[in-house]
């Protein structure tokens, strides 16, 4: 899977696919995995099933990233998406943010 994705300094922006779910959490993993980046924000906007496979997706690919002096931010202004990480409780896990640019400076 070829997910489209856009460079600033040294972070990448990853803008997901429509589904983050058991059917694609593995192919999104394994494109997050061949960045050469290990600053990456994933741009959620587009996303509009986000499951369980999906966000289990997001910690694992968090600490591959972490585990090479990396991070993973998450930015969606979608509401609906907002409040799974708050009822998972994953936004106290994941950093969360509105915009792409919020996301990419908080690397600064």
């Amino acid at each position: 899977m070829k997910l489209a994705s856009e460079v600033f300094g040294n972070v990448v922006v990853v803008h997901a696919p429509k589904e983050v779910s058991d059917d694609t959490a593995d192919l999104v993993e394994r494109f997050l995995g061949t960045l050469e980046q290990h600053d990456v924000v994933l741009d959620l906007d587009g996303t509009e099933s986000l499951d369980s496979a999906g966000l289990s997706m997001l910690l694992d690919v968090q600490e591959s990233l972490r585990e090479r002096n990396g991070d993973l931010k998450i930015c969606s202004s979608n509401d609906t998406n907002r409040k799974i990480f708050e009822i998972t409780r994953l936004d106290e896990h994941l950093e969360l943010y509105r915009s792409v640019l919020e996301a990419v400076k908080s690397f600064a």
